[in-house]
């Protein structure tokens, strides 16, 4: 009987330090990643870290007007338009070069270079799926691209923040989101189901990846143009936390990023926002005045919650007004990346210049081509155009580039 005793006390011990042991590398793994300290984040090494960095949009998800089209504005749009222009085999090639060569490891060097502490990276969901999306038509290289980008930001020191800015569905209803007009996510569960496993997925591969800031769930959800708007943004925080509880499935470790309806504005329909220990929250601001008072309705929904405020977007304005918001944004504990790090001409770090003949192909874009016969009468040369396709390429590389010295120095980097 003593034996046993002894065997059970013996055992009860074992397990105990088993239990006091995981509990403790837990800790150490949490205490590798930016956390949440009320309304600020907080690094590693007990610091406090205030988001200043720029968004590699564009890349992962390309918008008409940064090849400088106006009508053809969204991804699946400027894919048809490329087929319907050069084929779809040179547009898979196209695009195989675009994802080669738009992003490298050398343009995370230079944003690093400037004194930048994050990059916000926009991605497509079908980058997670078998669907057709930039050239592939399965296997989709998603989780290649990014580890990549986790790979070179991790030796420039650099965080990273991973933003789904294109839904299942679509959560915008606009061309941002490359979407059909209307916010389906919020009415299909098979979009809503695929949204978390995808998430879950990508939360699985970086449960233990420290530089990764955190997952933003959806860019810019609720365009404010439909009726039933206040309908559809009372599901919002349902759907923020059913993947949310996807994610802590898997990963406990990082933060997760929440925006507000209406472009990152609206953040009314939060009732319970503090339901997890590692939330913050992201604004965006388009125009107005460089003030306090611009972002007054953010500051105040921060303070009432006690979490970090982020402003994921901001941009596209004059230096002076960039300058000036910098430092509002700043004295108000609001951390922010730019948009966009690069895209056609200015307005933005770096700017790509256009080749010759790249009109002939924004001609194209702008034509109607509602029909057959309208497509072959708007279609240009196609030795012409597919060399103009080819040119962008090398033109987009970084060393092909023309910083935008201003804009750089308005968000008070460093560039000689």
């Amino acid at each position: 009987m003593i034996k046993q005793i002894i065997a059970l006390t013996l055992a009860g011990c074992l397990f105990s330090c088993q239990q006091s042991q995981k509990e403790v590398e837990n800790q150490l793994d949490e205490n590798k990643f930016v956390h949440v300290e009320g309304a600020c984040l907080i690094e590693p090494d007990g610091d406090t870290l205030h988001i200043k960095g720029t968004n590699l949009g564009n890349w992962l998800n390309p918008e008409g007007y940064m090849f400088g089209f106006t009508n053809t504005n969204s991804a699946r749009m400027i894919n048809q338009m490329f087929c319907e222009l050069v084929g779809p085999d040179f547009t898979a090639d196209f695009w195989k070069q675009f994802k080669d060569n738009y992003i490298t490891r050398r343009d995370i060097e230079f944003i690093a270079g400037l004194g930048a502490n994050t990059i916000r990276l926009p991605f497509h969901y079908k980058l997670f799926t078998d669907e057709d999306y930039m050239g592939l038509t399965a296997e989709q290289d998603g989780f290649a691209r990014v580890d990549s980008v986790v790979n070179w930001c991790r030796d420039n020191k650099l965080y990273l923040i991973l933003d789904m800015h294109d839904a299942p569905g679509g959560q915008t209803g606009d061309n941002i989101d490359d979407s059909y007009g209307y916010p389906w996510l919020f009415e299909s569960e098979r979009s809503q189901q695929l949204f978390c496993d995808i998430w879950r997925n990508i939360a699985e591969r970086y449960k233990n990846e420290p530089v990764i800031l955190g997952y933003e769930l959806i860019n810019e959800p609720i365009a404010p143009y439909f009726d039933n708007m206040e309908e559809l943004n009372g599901k919002l925080e349902a759907l923020h936390k059913r993947a949310v509880k996807a994610i802590r499935e898997v990963d406990t470790n990082h933060i997760i990023l929440l925006g507000g309806s209406q472009w990152n504005g609206n953040f009314k329909p939060f009732k319970d926002a503090k339901y997890d220990d590692k939330l913050m929250y992201t604004c965006h601001r388009y125009g107005g005045a460089p003030t306090k008072e611009a972002i007054q309705e953010f500051i105040a929904f921060r303070d009432s919650v006690n979490l970090p405020m982020y402003m994921g977007e901001i941009g596209h304005n004059t230096s002076e007004w960039q300058s000036s918001f910098c430092k509002v944004m700043e004295e108000n504990n609001i951390g922010w990346t730019f948009w966009p790090y690069k895209k056609k001409d200015d307005s933005c770090i770096m700017g790509i210049q256009m080749p010759d003949n790249w009109n002939h192909i924004v001609a194209f874009s702008e034509s109607p081509r509602g029909s057959y016969a309208e497509i072959r009468k708007a279609r240009p040369e196609q030795q012409m155009v597919r060399k103009a396709m080819n040119d962008f390429i090398q033109n987009c590389k970084k060393e092909n580039c023309i910083p935008q010295k201003e804009y750089i120095h308005s968000l008070g980097f460093s560039f000689q």
